[in-house]
């Protein structure tokens, strides 16, 4: 990524969370450490947690070609998740941002994510819709930080500070205390952070590029018809050809990608000093109390990230060869839940003692949302695949 805009493009210093203060609290009072912010240490607890490793055996997009081959270079959920950490701390500091608490939110914005990626998601949620229930990552990832992950002799869960509690849970979406009681502690009523709603549009733009960029190299996306159907890619290939003549396909494509990356990053930092400056908010508070998330794409530029997403669904995310992985996982996931909901004593002995207080449902979605996709691929052959 190229140097980010001058530093006209700073916003105010009051808009910034500070390291100190009530977001910097925690559940359980620890003493400070010498040397580390309180976000540096968030940032080290994720990156030291057992569901963030998992992360390196769960899907993005894909993780098989036709036929069953393993595709090892295509991204895993951890390393989307590496760059959007990249992605995030790169705009937070253009912006004059805590870049400690954006990187920290990347790093755990996709922890409560289930095996096999969207399709296992979907078919989590319409498991537990049986009983009543839903399934939703953000939620589920607040549950890991705060009492799954077991690391710590005085308390359950990572201890995180409240600002990572709340970005967790708000980073991607609303909520309200009518739909979700449970959650009235991380300030429904009120915006999340800058440095929290970046997250989602980091998100967006790493999976964007990342994604055009392993369905060209798996060939199930090709490069003319990318050309012909997505203007953005077009735009910046013809560039780059027109630059480099001799320039091998491969990496005329990765050079494409590499200036839509900065494209869309330097518009957002441009699209939210804009809008700071028009609402001429110049605290946290005054971000908190605005209509709607600042941290957006100008409409210009949303239009062709929409363009090409929607692309990427009709070609790639639910082409053929997808599709029939979807349905797979699908049938994974649900076989497994349906074989643990009728017999429990198959869960872990921690899962166990969960049952009374959280139900046999969530207990055995806790556990799958837990999973990578070879553990569930393995219980799926020793308890439901027939011989």
């Amino acid at each position: 990524m190229s140097e980010p805009p001058s530093s006209s493009l700073l916003l105010p210093p009051d808009i910034a969370v500070k390291g100190e203060g009530e977001l910097t609290s925690r559940q359980y009072s620890e003493p400070h450490h010498p040397y580390r912010s309180s976000f540096a240490r968030d940032r080290a607890r994720i990156l030291h947690a057992r569901s963030f490793r998992r992360l390196a055996g769960k899907t993005q997009v894909f993780s098989r070609l036709a036929g069953g081959f393993q595709g090892d270079h295509f991204r895993s959920r951890l390393t989307h998740t590496l760059e959007v950490a990249q992605i995030s701390r790169t705009i937070a500091n253009a912006l004059g941002l805590n870049s400690e608490l954006a990187e920290a939110l990347a790093l755990a914005h996709d922890i409560g994510h289930p095996p096999f990626g969207h399709a296992g998601e979907k078919a989590l949620d319409e498991a537990l819709h049986e009983h009543g229930l839903g399934f939703d990552h953000n939620i589920h990832a607040l549950r890991i930080v705060t009492w799954f992950e077991e690391r710590y002799p005085v308390f359950r869960g990572l201890n995180l500070t409240l600002a990572m509690r709340e970005g967790i849970i708000k980073h991607s979406r609303d909520y309200t205390t009518a739909t979700h009681p449970e959650l009235s502690a991380y300030f429904l009523d009120l915006r999340p952070p800058l440095e929290a709603q970046l997250i989602d549009i980091a998100d967006e733009i790493a999976y964007l590029t990342a994604d055009f960029d392993d369905g060209l190299d798996s060939g199930i996306l090709d490069i003319g018809d990318v050309c012909d159907h997505v203007p953005l890619f077009r735009q910046f290939h013809n560039e780059v050809t027109g630059e480099h003549v001799k320039a091998p396909a491969k990496q005329a494509v990765y050079e494409s990608l590499n200036r839509i990356l900065n494209a869309l990053v330097t518009d957002l930092i441009e699209e939210v000093h804009r809008r700071i400056a028009a609402l001429g908010a110049t605290t946290l508070p005054d971000i908190r109390r605005t209509p709607h998330r600042i941290a957006v794409l100008s409409p210009a530029m949303e239009a062709e990230r929409a363009t090409a997403k929607r692309y990427l669904y009709a070609n790639f995310y639910n082409s053929p060869g997808m599709e029939e992985e979807h349905d797979r996982a699908a049938r994974v996931v649900k076989g497994i839940f349906s074989t643990l909901m009728s017999d429990p004593g198959l869960l872990p002995a921690d899962h166990q003692i969960q049952i009374p207080t959280e139900g046999l449902a969530r207990t055995v979605a806790d556990y799958i949302a837990g999973m990578t996709d070879s553990y569930i691929e393995q219980l799926w052959l020793r308890h439901v695949a027939q011989p």
